[in-house]
């Protein structure tokens, strides 16, 4: 059997599959541009697991579409939430029930696990001064890769970004560069900017020392080290958690199957 989990994002979508044989079993991932077209998107993927050997019209292949652009994988088994997704995958990553935050490109959730459900969660999608798209804005205002902004970042002195929109943000920055602000100060002022308002929605609902951060994010070290700090919980970074939401949407499948068998 193969469990297929796709998460179509604003920004990059992710594939994590689960191949069961009798030889054993495997898993592999990957990720893509979402591009501006989510059909055309799930199509390039479809194209991709062909060339893995999975076939998602074959009857032994089960898939699970979730995120932004999830309506568009026309040939997914089942179409789950983010929050669902999220939070399962989150949890088998962190080994157990704790707080996840997934920082996207879109929008900010924050998904409490409990007793391996979800028992609450929060989303901020209504500005994205908090999100991963503020943070490639203000890279490419100032010329540099997001990796390349948080090498700058971890060099300066934080200097304050107050305004809330994205627009005002970016002519906040702009004026600092006229007034000739060090590149590295600007760059720290950027990302703990989003730090601040991640932690202020984070703490709303997250409690105790049991946090991991999910999405594009998730692998920065200088940016899961300033969330902690801000937070008052130790939080690692980790590769696979921008792969948080296709993972939990395979672990899903294999479950919807295994019900089904019983």
């Amino acid at each position: 059997m193969n469990y297929v989990g796709i998460d179509i994002g604003s920004t990059a979508s992710k594939v994590y599959v689960i191949v069961e044989a009798p030889e054993g079993t495997r898993e592999f991932y990957h990720v893509l541009p979402t591009g501006w077209n989510s059909k055309e998107t799930a199509a390039g993927i479809r194209s991709y697991l062909n060339e893995q050997g999975v076939d998602v019209s074959d009857e032994n292949t089960v898939t699970v579409a979730t995120g932004y652009g999830r309506v568009a994988v026309e040939y997914a088994d089942y179409v789950i939430t983010e929050i669902t997704c999220h939070g399962r995958g989150g949890r088998e990553l962190f080994g157990g029930d704790c707080c996840i935050i997934d920082v996207g490109g879109q929008d900010t959730k924050v998904i409490v696990m409990n007793q391996g459900m979800v028992s609450d969660f929060l989303m901020n999608d209504k500005c994205s001064a908090g999100t991963g798209k503020f943070l490639e804005v203000m890279a490419n205002r100032l010329g540099v890769t997001l990796e390349e902004l948080f090498a700058l970042a971890e060099q300066g002195k934080k200097i304050p970004i107050s305004s809330l929109c994205t627009v005002f943000a970016e002519s906040e920055i702009i004026s600092y560069i006229g007034g000739g602000e060090p590149r590295e100060n600007i760059a720290a002022g950027v990302v703990d900017s989003v730090v601040n308002k991640v932690t202020q929605l984070a703490q709303k609902r997250c409690s105790g020392d049991r946090v991991i951060l999910t999405g594009g994010l998730s692998f920065s070290r200088y940016f899961t080290e300033q969330l902690g700090q801000k937070m008052g919980v130790s939080i690692k970074p980790r590769e696979m958690g921008r792969y948080a939401g296709a993972y939990g949407a395979a672990l899903i499948a294999r479950e919807k199957t295994e019900r089904k068998r019983r």
